[in-house]
């Protein structure tokens, strides 16, 4: 039987519409287990963090790259623990955002994107301030589900660590 070739075209020629933005936020821990927190200008705190860059960035890529644009800290990439998915939906939009975690021993953030962040300021997991930014309380109560943290629903998708430093 002769199979006849058609000009339909194929499913990967077009892209798709736009239906996700994909984020990873990362909980920066010092020695003391402190988390780094930054005052946004609207005045929610929020974790370093950011869009991931079409491929080739990875996520553990793009974490290290918005630390270092943010705060100014630099990380080795294999030091970054992405640990979570977290799926909700924004405005008609899925938000896609990727839970990470990298440990310091000490570090000194600075303000790079003042129009942004007004200071970063290193806080107790149990004393966090609020409002928090939905992503990264959403971030957070994954990580730490005995803060009893206040967010918005989420789907979670966790991740098996190779590295125990995802854990609390």
């Amino acid at each position: 039987m002769d199979v006849e070739n058609t000009s339909a075209p194929s499913r990967n020629t077009r892209p798709p519409q736009a239906q996700a933005a994909l984020g990873v936020g990362v909980i920066v821990r010092d020695a003391r287990g402190r988390v780094l927190l930054g005052l946004h200008h609207s005045g929610t705190w929020e974790l370093p963090g950011g869009k991931v860059d079409p491929l080739p960035e990875s996520v553990a890529a793009a974490a290290v790259r918005e630390l270092r644009e943010e705060t100014g800290l630099d990380v080795p990439e294999d030091r970054i623990a992405v640990f979570a998915m977290l799926h909700d939906a924004v405005a008609g939009i899925n938000r896609v955002t990727m839970a990470a975690l990298v440990d310091v021993d000490s570090a000194t953030p600075r303000v790079t994107e003042p129009h942004l962040i007004r200071t970063w300021e290193w806080t107790a997991p149990d004393a966090l301030p609020a409002p928090l930014f939905d992503p990264s309380a959403q971030i957070l109560a994954t990580w730490r589900p005995d803060l009893a943290i206040p967010h918005p629903p989420v789907h979670r998708l966790l991740l098996a660590a190779d590295d125990a430093q995802a854990m609390p």
